[in-house]
């Protein structure tokens, strides 16, 4: 696991690794903003993922995730904030979605 100083180095090296697509959570998928691609939980994996606290206020948090395809075709990242300020989703996508500690 590769380890960042801020969610920008993240982003960047990311994109260097394969995982140039931007995604965005739906409902109960995950959607390429590039493409428009839907993704439902049972098809898509998180390869890494990394979370970051801010300094001055710990509410402004978030975690970006490495993300593909069942297929390993559509490689890309998604941005959410946890806590007060995450996105509202289905059960499915909370657990795929849910930070596991020991793997931060």
């Amino acid at each position: 696991m590769y380890v960042y100083e801020n969610l920008i180095e993240a982003l960047n090296d990311l994109k260097i690794r394969g995982f140039a697509s931007d995604f965005k959570i739906e409902t109960d998928a995950v959607k390429c903003n590039d493409s428009g691609i839907m993704l439902a939980p049972w098809n898509f994996e998180i390869v890494e993922h990394y979370r970051f606290e801010a300094d001055t206020n710990p509410d402004d948090s978030s975690v970006i995730y490495a993300i593909q395809s069942s297929d390993g075709k559509i490689k890309g990242v998604l941005i959410n904030a946890y806590g007060v300020y995450s996105d509202a989703v289905t059960e499915s996508m909370i657990q795929k979605l849910k930070v596991i500690p020991e793997r931060c």
